[in-house]
């Protein structure tokens, strides 16, 4: 009799285990060069980055994740629960979302379909990134500048540096403008145009669909908007 109760006890254990909880996003894919290691889907929880799902790929590089999603939020896939090492980030939504990548290049140029807020920060980043590279050139030049001691190079780039910090901003905001219906445009002034000029984080916010301000996003881009303007007027 001990002996059936604890086959039980166990089956039940391992059928615990093993069995994959399905929630309104499923999130499936393949790694190329992954053999093994444990690959998890993990997103922000308040200030805290929080594991949703994860699966072992033991001699296979296709995975299978899945979790609930109540507003569209910025997911995290990494392996051993450490964003430190590779880390790919999507935009995860209700349905079915289809990631392919190469374990050498995790993270870098994945290939992401079915999620249309993924869709829309793609489009952005493809030219938001046009400004990191100037940065980095800018940055580049001033230390070149300062080291010669070239006083006037180094004020031409300072002003280069302004108009082109003056235009991301720009770029940033008539995108999320253009995007009000897409929870990726809050998503955008939150993380881009958080020491920009208020103007512009309320002109983003009036411009955001009534389904987008209620969603996880625009209600903190709100309340990030309203701080603000209770600390200035303090």
């Amino acid at each position: 009799m001990k002996k059936i109760t604890f086959s039980l006890i166990l089956s039940t254990l391992i059928f615990a285990c093993t069995t994959k909880k399905e929630g309104n996003m499923i999130v499936k894919g393949t790694i190329k060069g992954l053999k093994k290691g444990t690959l998890y889907l993990q997103k922000m929880k308040d200030t805290l980055l929080v594991t949703v799902d994860s699966t072992s790929l033991l001699g296979k590089n296709t995975f299978v994740l899945s979790d609930n999603v109540d507003s569209p939020v910025m997911y995290y896939l990494t392996f051993n629960g450490n964003t430190k090492d590779k880390q790919l980030l999507f935009f995860g939504e209700k349905g079915e979302i289809t990631i392919n990548d190469k374990l050498e290049e995790f993270g870098f140029n994945p290939d992401i379909k079915g999620s249309k807020n993924q869709e829309v920060m793609d489009n952005f980043n493809k030219v938001f990134k046009r400004f990191s590279n100037q940065r980095l050139e800018l940055i580049k030049q001033d230390v070149e500048a300062r080291q010669n001691k070239d006083e006037g190079l180094v004020e031409k780039i300072d002003n280069d540096y302004k108009k082109m910090i003056r235009r991301k901003f720009l770029y940033a905001t008539n995108y999320a403008i253009a995007n009000g219906d897409s929870e990726a445009a809050p998503y955008i002034a939150l993380t881009q145009l958080y020491n920009a000029n208020i103007k512009l984080l309320d002109t983003i916010n009036k411009s955001l669909s009534e389904k987008v301000k209620n969603s996880l996003y625009g209600k903190q881009l709100t309340k990030f908007i309203g701080d603000i303007k209770r600390k200035e007027e303090e």
